[in-house]
């Protein structure tokens, strides 16, 4: 039986070192470390909880080794933070799940993503960094746009603010992020259109789309942006729906999986697609590392649309991790 350790950041963890409630928005709560276990388990693996990139190390250093570690730690500090556990893992050459140290940094700055699936050919929309507030002068861009932190998940940093229709309200935007978050913030043309998240299971050629589904806001007000808040209290303020087969679905689906190739995410996660004024599927933002709550998270929603149960969708994500390591169930 392989013996399969569990990497992760506890928000409970970090709450009591004295973070913010948003700054552990991005980490996970008991049950989602416990689902995940009794998942592994179902799935006929031993499942050992190992804890965050601090744990992990002190456990590595004292000797102890696990067959494949399923990674979901976000990390801590940083635009590489994602990278963490990735590199740890590799230094000491034990297998994990998801992808590597590079592209799990690349994704998590957007701008970097941006670029690489824009010269690719592949559609997204313009933007410009803001690093200080000498940035803002001349920015090429036409109104309206979107301002968000570069590096953060979650909706971090987002709300009714980021929609800018002037000068004056992306000059405070810009300066209150870059104050706040204390990195540079990206800002990108706003598209009006209908919102999606593709879920793929698998690696490179082996890649394949699990399903799609909109992402619709109860109130239309705020233009329909999905900010941090909308997150947090999704229940009450977010509806989601299983896109129906159409020229649509082909459109997003085919733009996500290309996306995730191009950016060689590896065994799960999700791709982010918005719509423009002409209806024009966008690549918005990758993320390599999906969140795994079996209720409350993106990828197990759409799974659970598509008749998969969160156990297949986790033998899945260990199957393609196995299936690229080499190693026998």
């Amino acid at each position: 039986m392989l013996i399969v350790g569990i990497t992760y950041d506890l928000k409970e963890d970090h709450l009591a070192r004295g973070s913010r409630p948003e700054e552990v928005a991005e980490f996970d709560r008991k049950e989602t470390v416990a689902s995940l276990e009794r998942a592994l388990r179902l799935c006929g693996f031993e499942p050992r909880k190992i804890g965050d990139a601090f744990h992990l190390a002190s456990r590595l250093v004292k000797g102890e080794r696990w067959d494949m570690v399923f990674n979901i730690a976000e990390g801590l500090r940083g635009r590489c933070r994602e990278s963490q556990v990735p590199c740890l893992l590799e230094l000491y050459g034990i297998p994990y799940t998801f992808s590597d140290p590079l592209v799990c940094a690349l994704t998590l700055d957007k701008a970097m993503a941006k670029r690489l699936v824009q010269v690719a050919g592949l559609s997204t929309p313009n933007f410009y960094i803001v690093r200080n507030s000498k940035d803002l002068e001349g920015i090429p861009l036409n109104h309206p746009l979107f301002a968000k932190p570069c590096f953060e998940g979650t909706s971090k940093g987002i709300d009714e603010r980021s929609y800018i229709e002037n000068m004056d309200q992306l000059r405070h935007t810009s300066q209150r992020l870059l104050r706040e978050y204390k990195q540079p913030v990206l800002i990108e043309v706003f598209l009006p259109g209908r919102e999606f998240t593709t879920g793929i299971v698998g690696t490179g050629d082996s890649a394949r789309v699990l399903g799609t589904m909109e992402v619709q806001l109860v109130s239309q007000e705020n233009n329909c942006i999905y900010s941090y808040d909308a997150k947090s209290r999704y229940e009450s303020m977010v509806q989601y729906y299983p896109l129906e087969s159409s020229p649509l679905l082909s459109e997003v689906e085919n733009l996500a999986l290309q996306s995730y190739r191009l950016l060689e995410c590896r065994d799960a996660g999700r791709i982010d697609i918005r719509l423009d004024s002409r209806g024009t599927a966008n690549f918005m933002e990758a993320n390599p590392l999906p969140g795994l709550n079996p209720r409350d998270s993106d990828l197990p929603i759409l799974a659970k649309m598509q008749g998969i149960s969160y156990e297949s969708l986790i033998s899945m994500i260990m199957e393609s991790a196995m299936e690229r390591t080499g190693i026998l169930p």
